[in-house]
């Protein structure tokens, strides 16, 4: 199941930790998805959305 955002396509991102003495290994940052019952076309469907469109109202529960 990819870890991407059903409804603006969120997904992770890949960057850099570094440390205090510049040492640099890869790190990966996740969307923080939620798991909701949304109406979708009249239906009832349970989607995987992140917090910022569930809190901005972009899906209808």
């Amino acid at each position: 199941m990819a870890k991407t955002c059903d409804i603006c396509g969120k997904k992770p991102i890949v960057g850099n930790n570094v440390s205090h003495a510049n040492n640099k290994s890869k790190r990966v940052w996740q969307p923080n998805l939620q798991s909701v019952h949304a109406v979708v076309n009249g239906q009832k469907r349970r989607l995987r959305a992140c917090t910022r469109c569930i809190r901005s109202g972009a899906i209808t529960k």
